[in-house]
């Protein structure tokens, strides 16, 4: 069986896409020597060189790849190999044009990026069994090789394709999983407008059409472009581990990053041996740490709480964004060590040396443009050191206090089109439920709708407009056992077939709710509706609003405006041995403290008064002993409390009593017993 830890790494990993095909090869022995300097532990290479390794059909040139290895092998750096499937050569697509993919509107999209590729395409297919055999059966045995890469970020930027050949592999996707096309015909609903099918042979994927298509298959659509891209991952980690069954396989997620959301992480974190991650700032104004801990509690989830690997990420600013400010000083460190608190055995980087050419040239780097005396290279020594101290963390867990729910299903749902609103933004919610969370100091775990809660005192969930019957029962049994359960609106409509639920809404959540919907009433762009308590305070909302007509639930909160005025606006249920809470209508930050307030309380989750806002508190537990992670995010210095004595470890120092947190500083305490 393949390792789940890079083979022969037995330090945290540090480093980054190392691409030397850039540069001219007398540069490699300063590169290495500069990797030493910095403490690198491993590089990930290859992983666009199809076009270097077999410049020819069917012609191989592994010189310089076998030259690379053995440079980084003498001076102990790790090797993560990449296949370099994600980028066909020229003379590939030259000689089939038709593996290039085609969109919705019948544009064939060409040649000269990244990720052009059709995956249903069978010579496709072909080319990167080949590729990846080759590369397998030369490096398998080499003494530098830690783990497998496959292929890169399936699914950016092309995650679905609409030509013949993926229509005809379509078709076959849904004979399997539909058995006949009656049970599709139901499925879909295809006695609306007039779509009955009256065999496979008559269904195209989802092309554009005159006005809005068939939901049903368009939320299928992105299912089997999810699947296809997956087959393709299986086929060539199948290959490895048959040629090297030693060595863990991973390909690259990104998760929580809402420009990939064509992928289900569920599926494929069951595929890879190890879960790895890439992760960019959004620097869109909002507190962009808060988002970075989402991502890494995100891909822990993935990893079912297992160490994952941050495989990606930036040392100082992207080049994509349409604005892309630099790194503050020491915010490069906090980014590296906040991934580690949350699970990973690591963090390395896109890219070692910054790119003179080619589209990413503005994109940062380890070793920047401007070389060695720059803020940038020194802050990647000093966080060099700092990693190399946490060898201890390794393959330690991070320890949740809470679960969200996350479904990339649903989100595919919730995106289609003729919603009741389109200011009604689910992964909004998302965020905005996890922001309060992280701001009460509680670590979340995401969980799929039908997992296993149990172990959870409180489960959050914050638009789950696609839920199945399962997943409903599995929220009920939840509470009656004594959860605490939180949902916001438009949670619950529909079933995996974007059919809405029979019965009053929110179907598959009435009973735990202890409510029906008789209609929503979303709001105007602009408008706001206030909302009162018993006591006489006041919250306000916007996008939402519904009539709720409590079955059994309390009203907490009421509509004192708005078209649902003097209807529920909170409710609370109490069930079995839990309650159920649920709110209607969008509430800001003020509202949803107030809301997770109430519902930690029930949850017997004590609140952190001792500590400040934007100053992260997570522990990691293992073998190795009990490591706690505070992370000071603001301008001010912190105390955190501790409740044992214990040794910190980027300094040295013993650590009792309340831990001084410097201004933009980590400290890791190792802590005793």
């Amino acid at each position: 069986m393949p390792e789940t830890t890079p083979k022969g790494l037995t330090r945290l990993a540090f480093g980054g896409d190392y691409n030397p095909e850039q540069w001219p090869e007398q540069l490699w022995a300063e590169d290495v020597r500069l990797m030493r300097q910095a403490g690198v532990t491993m590089v990930s290479v290859g992983i666009f060189s199809w076009a270097l390794l077999e410049p020819a059909p069917g012609e191989y040139d592994f010189g310089w790849l076998d030259r690379l290895l053995g440079l980084l092998h003498d001076n102990g750096i790790r090797v993560d190999l990449g296949s370099p499937t994600v980028a066909p050569p020229a003379w590939f697509h030259r000689a089939h044009p038709e593996a290039l993919p085609v969109t919705p509107e019948g544009v064939r999209l060409e040649f000269g990026s990244r990720g052009a590729i059709c995956h249903s395409n069978a010579d496709y297919r072909a080319a990167a069994a080949t590729i990846t055999t080759r590369l397998a059966e030369r490096y398998a045995a080499h003494p530098a090789l830690a783990m497998w890469h496959v292929h890169n970020e399936y699914g950016v930027p092309v995650s679905a394709c609409y030509c013949d050949s993926c229509a005809a592999h379509f078709r076959r996707w849904l004979a399997t999983t539909y058995g006949t096309v009656e049970a599709l015909n139901e499925a879909w609903g295809t006695a609306f407008w007039g779509q009955r099918y009256a065999g496979f042979d008559q269904i195209n994927p989802p092309r554009a059409t005159p006005t809005v298509g068939n939901p049903g298959q368009a939320l299928d659509y992105k299912r089997f472009a999810d699947a296809t891209m997956r087959e393709n991952f299986v086929m060539e980690r199948d290959i490895l581990h048959r040629l090297s069954p030693d060595i863990p396989v991973t390909t690259n997620f990104m998760a929580a990053l809402s420009q990939c959301d064509s992928v289900d992480y569920w599926a494929w974190g069951r595929e890879v041996d190890i879960v790895t991650n890439d992760h960019y700032l959004i620097t869109d104004g909002r507190r962009t740490h808060v988002n970075l801990a989402m991502a890494a509690d995100l891909t822990r989830s993935v990893a079912g709480g297992a160490p994952w690997l941050l495989l990606e990420h930036s040392t100082s600013g992207v080049n994509w964004q349409p604005r892309n400010p630099a790194k503050a000083p020491g915010q490069m460190a906090r980014n590296s060590l906040a991934h580690v608190a949350r699970g990973s055995d690591g963090a390395m980087f896109f890219q070692w040396r910054q790119s003179r050419r080619g589209a990413e040239k503005f994109h940062s780097a380890m070793l920047p443009h401007g070389g060695t005396e720059t803020r940038v290279w020194r802050e990647v020594v000093e966080l060099g050191a700092a990693v190399d101290a946490l060898t201890p963390v390794r393959g330690t867990r991070t320890e949740a206090d809470v679960a969200v729910l996350w479904d990339w299903h649903s989100w595919w749902a919730q995106k289609l089109q003729w919603r009741p609103s389109e200011d009604h933004d689910a992964r909004e919610r998302a965020d905005a439920f996890y922001a309060a969370l992280y701001d009460r100091h509680l670590t979340v775990d995401f969980a799929h709708p039908e997992a296993d809660l149990s172990r959870y005192p409180l489960v959050v969930v914050p638009a789950l407009y696609l839920m199945t019957e399962a997943a409903g029962n599995n929220l009920k049994e939840y509470v009656e056992n004594g959860g605490t359960l939180v949902v916001s609106y438009f949670s619950g409509i529909v079933d995996e077939h974007d059919a809405v639920h029979e019965g009053p809404l929110p179907g598959a959540l009435r009973d735990v709710l202890g409510l029906t919907v008789e209609e929503f009433a979303p709001l105007l762009q602009g408008e706001s509706t206030r909302i009162t308590g018993p006591d006489g305070s006041e919250l306000s909302g916007d996008v939402w609003t519904e009539f709720v007509v409590p079955r059994g639930a309390e009203t907490v909160w009421t509509y004192a405006d708005g078209p649902a005025a003097d209807h529920p606006a909170v409710t609370r249920n109490r069930l079995g041995e839990g309650t159920a809470w649920y709110v209607s209508t969008r509430l800001g930050a003020e509202g949803l403290d107030a809301l997770l307030g109430w519902a930690t309380e029930d949850a017997r989750l004590a609140p952190r008064p001792d500590l400040l806002p934007d100053v992260e508190v997570v522990r990691r537990t293992g073998e190795s002993g009990r490591f706690l992670f505070a992370i000071n995010h603001t301008a001010s210095d912190a105390k955190v409390p501790l409740d044992a004595s214990g040794t910190e470890l980027l300094t040295g120092e013993r650590a009792a009593g309340p831990l001084a947190v410097p201004a933009g500083a980590v400290r890791v305490v190792r802590l005793d017993g």
